[in-house]
């Protein structure tokens, strides 16, 4: 199953909420893990190991994004 956008996670704030959350799971299924439920079954370490490993692909992920938007519209608007 492909992860998808999502109504905001309590606990998420902000605009991007719903794609950090997208990116968690993308980053998740990856791993062979149908959703961050998944974790509770796994030995605390492993599980804060795979959810940081799994917020850092969310932030980098979200930096593309962004630095894309940016490149897009400096190349667009001419000074």
């Amino acid at each position: 199953m492909k992860p998808t956008l999502k109504e905001p996670v309590p606990g998420f704030d902000g605009p991007q909420a719903p794609l950090e959350a997208m990116f968690l799971d993308e980053f998740l299924q990856s791993k062979g893990f149908s959703s961050i439920k998944d974790l509770y079954k796994l030995p605390e370490d492993e599980a804060k190991k795979l959810l940081m490993e799994a917020c850092r692909y969310a932030s980098l992920k979200l930096a593309e994004i962004e630095s894309r938007a940016r490149f897009k519209k400096e190349i667009h608007i001419p000074d």
